[in-house]
């Protein structure tokens, strides 16, 4: 299914609807260029799941761990990686293990490692401002 949007705001918000639905032990999987919002949306997600911490994107630490939530959300940002070894070198099979919500930005350099209950959530820019398509499928909003 997709939705629009049109402001930072509303796609935190389809962040927060989809994070309704979250049981434990997804895997959220992001595609879509740079600065689509895959953060913002996250941030709803983290937001829908009761957690109150700041998220931020984690283009440099890899993943960001935030607990406290109704479940614990893994914020993984694969851009800098080269390979899904390089994921396994970090632990991915413990975040994984934790039954928590993995939210993965750049999702298809990992893409063979990426199973299970995925989430696909595939977000563009439209006419380069602030209107975003956000097809999300893998759940039913």
């Amino acid at each position: 299914m997709t939705f629009y949007t049109e402001s930072a705001v509303e796609t935190e918000q389809l962040g927060c609807r989809l994070a309704q639905k979250l049981q434990g032990g997804e895997i959220v999987a992001y595609t879509g260029d740079l600065g689509a919002g895959k953060t913002a949306f996250t941030r709803g997600i983290a937001k829908g799941l009761g957690i109150t911490e700041r998220v931020t994107s984690p283009t440099f630490t890899i993943v960001n761990e935030y607990e406290g939530g109704r479940l614990p959300l893994f914020h993984f940002d694969m851009y800098r990686l080269a390979s899904s070894d390089e994921l396994y070198d970090i632990g991915w099979e413990d975040y994984l293990a934790r039954n928590g919500v993995c939210a993965v930005e750049w999702s298809e350099i990992v893409a063979d490692a990426i199973e299970g209950d995925v989430i696909s959530v595939d977000i563009q820019n439209e006419c380069g401002n602030n209107h975003r398509s956000i097809t999300i499928t893998g759940v039913e909003l």
